[in-house]
């Protein structure tokens, strides 16, 4: 008696919305029943593969089957499918598998491109896949092609939104409905305050990394959209996201993760969430903390100006320099003392003279409270902007409670009055959904609330001001490092030495930072260490 073939199937589609709505599975299992039944082989198992690209191996049914095939003794003689393709669309993974499968006695067997084992048939089985690899690529640029025209008309694309936003209807055209961005009042709030706490703390600090803003965010129980805990990715993306400002990025990056080159870039126009004088700060307040940026000697260094002086004819960084035996001491262009005057004429100053150029200046003609009332004017206009849109904010905010909560309250006369049934699971989840809305909007309110309240009470007032002037004036002139030098870097930020004349360059933002952040107990500084050398005195550094 024949014992008869053990076989199996191997079903596929691209793509999950195929899966869905596709009769492509039922089809190839019917002509695979068929193709069983006509030639007497025993069906084993059938495995079906919902929603993969077959361009690559990373399809769960797929290794199930393959570990199957490969184990000893194998349970089944060949393995079915309706077509090459529908294995893979990669000629030399096609083969790498075929062989695996080959050595263990399991054959590959296609319903529509029935081929033999001989050499030629092999060579025609190539041929195929390679024309189905190239078909794949050809198909997958024309996609792309067609995504980043949608994406140039200002639709979206598809995926999870950045969280802040949400997906809306735009316009229909023909069967398809367009889609764009629109902003989410339930998330939209939880963005601004990371980006306030990145610039301006909460109220008893100074600005906030990336890490304690995770920190504070989780240890006030304000959640991810799926209600986890914050991490530095999440917070990092955030801050350094350029669809904040209005402006998504599509086609950005790779399968691989790398970044494509900057024309195939298609820039997306969405509502801003955050203004582009705020985003500018912020990654300049990040660039400034990255410890790859801003060695630990511009931090823990004696010098005052270290990592802040610059020549201003190379724009290379001015370095210390030492003569005799140490007694005298220069800011040198680095460039110059590198590559001599081929590559700057370059210029030295006395240390001592530029330290004293640069904190009388600032103390004389910058900490004066008319000047700072003068030059804060601006920033604090665009904090009063900032103010109204928060109140505008809490207000839609509570109006959408209040909406949610009258349309729970007709639900349940609805219920009362036996209109509706209360074990309709419809209802239940209706009724779930409405009150989540509710709790959510409740709680964005409360907390905008509170983050109004408290920067209303970092208000900049003119007896603030002169206090300041008075007291950094006093500060800023103490010898040796301390506060005077941190005091100094949040005033000036760049300083560049010409032969005639010294740029000092400083930042509104971070003025104001130190301003409010100087009425308070602790005295702020517009930056962390990135890192701080901690030595062991009359011990060695390296303890057993």
């Amino acid at each position: 008696m024949t014992v008869p073939l053990r076989a199996v199937f191997y079903l596929r589609v691209s793509t999950a919305r195929q899966a869905e709505h596709d009769v492509s599975i039922p089809d190839q299992k019917r002509q695979g029943e068929a193709y069983c039944t006509a030639r007497g082989y025993q069906l084993v198992e059938t495995y079906v593969e919902p929603g993969a690209s077959a361009t690559n191996d990373r399809r769960p049914e797929f290794q199930r089957m393959i570990e199957a095939g490969t184990s000893k003794p194998a349970p089944f003689d060949i393995v079915i499918v309706h077509s090459f393709s529908r294995f893979f669309r990669d000629h030399f993974e096609l083969e790498f598998y075929v062989r695996r499968l080959a050595k263990n006695g399991v054959r590959l067997v296609s319903i529509t491109q029935e081929m033999g084992d001989d050499p030629m048939h092999v060579m025609m089985r190539q041929i195929m896949a390679l024309f189905d690899e190239y078909q794949s690529k050809e198909n997958a640029k024309h996609v792309l092609r067609a995504l980043k025209e949608n994406a140039r008309q200002g639709f979206w694309n598809g995926s999870l939104p950045p969280i802040g936003y949400r997906v809306v209807a735009a316009e229909q055209r023909g069967a398809k409905i367009k889609k764009k961005l629109e902003i989410d009042p339930l998330h939209a709030d939880t963005v601004r305050l990371i980006y306030c706490l990145a610039l301006e703390g909460d109220g008893t600090s100074g600005p906030m990394g990336v890490k304690n803003i995770a920190t504070h965010l989780n240890q006030h129980r304000i959640f991810t959209r799926d209600g986890g805990r914050w991490g530095i990715g999440q917070v990092h993306r955030i801050l350094t996201r350029p669809t904040y400002v209005g402006r998504h990025e599509f086609n950005k990056r790779a399968k691989n993760k790398m970044l494509k080159p900057v024309g195939e870039i298609v820039t997306v126009e969405v509502p801003p969430l955050i203004d582009q004088a705020t985003f500018d700060a912020v990654q300049a307040h990040l660039r400034a903390r990255n410890p790859k940026v801003t060695p630990a000697r511009v931090v823990s260094g004696p010098t005052l100006l270290t990592g802040i002086c610059f020549c201003a004819d190379c724009g290379g960084a001015m370095t210390l320099r030492t003569g005799k035996g140490g007694r005298y001491r220069y800011y040198t262009c680095s460039i110059k003392a590198r590559q001599g005057e081929t590559g700057c004429k370059g210029r030295s100053i006395p240390m001592v003279k530029l330290d004293n150029l640069v904190a009388e200046h600032l103390a004389d003609r910058f900490l004066e409270p008319e000047r700072l009332e003068e030059i804060l004017a601006s920033v604090l206009d665009r904090r009063q902007e900032r103010t109204q849109r928060r109140r505008e904010h809490i207000a839609e905010l509570n109006k959408r409670a209040a909406e949610t909560d009258l349309r729970l309250k007709r639900l349940y006369d609805a219920i009362e009055a036996g209109v509706a049934d209360l074990d309709d699971p419809a209802l239940k989840e209706r009724i779930a959904s409405l009150k989540a809305i509710r709790d959510q909007a409740q709680a964005d309110a409360a907390r905008a609330a509170a983050m109004l309240e408290s920067s209303t009470q970092q208000a900049v007032t003119p007896q603030m001001v002169q206090r300041f002037a008075k007291t950094a004036r006093e500060r800023i002139r103490i010898d040796g490092g301390g506060y005077r030098r941190d005091h100094l870097r949040a005033l000036a930020q760049r300083v560049e030495v010409a032969d005639r004349e010294v740029r000092i360059i400083g930042s509104k933002s971070n003025l104001l930072q130190t301003l409010t952040a100087a009425a308070s107990v602790k005295p702020a500084t517009p930056g962390v260490r990135s890192s701080v050398l901690k030595w062991r005195r009359r011990r060695d550094s390296n303890p057993r």
